[in-house]
């Protein structure tokens, strides 16, 4: 389904049982709402599951040019306000994730638990420098040639050994990917910091990644920060840790969201 928010076109997906607690899931940079299949399957018996398509993704409109990661938040937000929905639980992954901890800080008022997946929330120069290198390789070759070097780069070698079939789902998301939308997210990515106000949140919040995902030392900061703050570790997952160990995930997030 799609929706006019914040001055572009949305897509969409809503699961489960009208008047069920909402919580809406924000996916990562090259994939779409099909990211949280598994996620919307396992919870839609007990909530109201949002998916939609960040900016630039998926059935999202794309608008050119760089995003800042601000419009985002203003997208989610847009979205929520279009769909009449006063209040939600909100999970995102990686680009996601940093949306979770940027709504949760600007916007307090509009959420109850967060949820926060394999994201540091806050970009460095060396990962500004990194973004701006894929940038210029999109520009120039096209979403292609990123692909196999993303898959490497966010699934453990084990796994990428293993090919198991959510690997090419991931390939497939990430090859339909607008190279505009690419482009203007990985931008978004290059310059954000929501890890610095992540003590003033005042939700519960889950930090959840995947054992070996980059970010996992960063996330443990970000729980020592922020006092009540949970974290969980998946054994053996990579980036896309709701990809990888898709029961560990969605045992970890519907307790979370059941404690409270």
């Amino acid at each position: 389904m799609k929706i006019k928010a914040n001055g572009i076109t949305i897509n969409y997906q809503i699961d489960g049982p009208e008047g069920a607690p909402w919580i809406v899931f924000s996916n990562s940079l090259a994939t779409s709402i099909a990211m949280w299949d598994e996620q919307a399957a396992a919870l839609k018996d007990s909530f109201r599951v949002l998916r939609y398509d960040q900016r630039g993704h998926g059935g999202t409109e794309v608008p050119a040019g760089r995003y800042a990661f601000d419009t985002l938040l203003a997208d989610a937000l847009g979205l929520m306000d279009a769909l009449e929905i006063k209040k939600a639980h909100f999970a995102g992954l990686s680009m996601g994730g940093a949306t979770a901890l940027g709504l949760a800080e600007r916007h307090p008022d509009r959420f109850d638990r967060i949820v926060v997946c394999d994201s540091p929330c806050q970009s460095s120069p060396q990962s500004a420098q990194q973004w701006e290198e894929r940038i210029a390789i999109a520009k120039d070759k096209g979403i292609e040639v990123l692909v196999e070097p993303t898959v490497s780069r966010w699934f453990p070698p084990e796994t990428v050994a293993k090919n198991p079939p959510h690997l090419d789902k991931i390939r497939t998301m990430f090859r339909t990917t607008p190279v505009n939308g690419f482009i203007g997210c990985a931008a978004a990515l290059a310059d954000h910091d929501y890890a610095s106000a992540a003590a003033s949140v005042k939700h519960p919040v889950l930090f959840l990644v995947g054992e070996k995902d980059a970010p996992a030392p960063a996330m443990r900061k970000l729980n020592e920060k922020l006092p009540g703050s949970r974290y969980v570790e998946l054994p053996g997952a990579g980036h896309i840790s709701n990809m990888d160990r898709p029961a560990e995930f969605n045992h970890a997030v519907r307790e979370f969201l059941n404690a409270g």
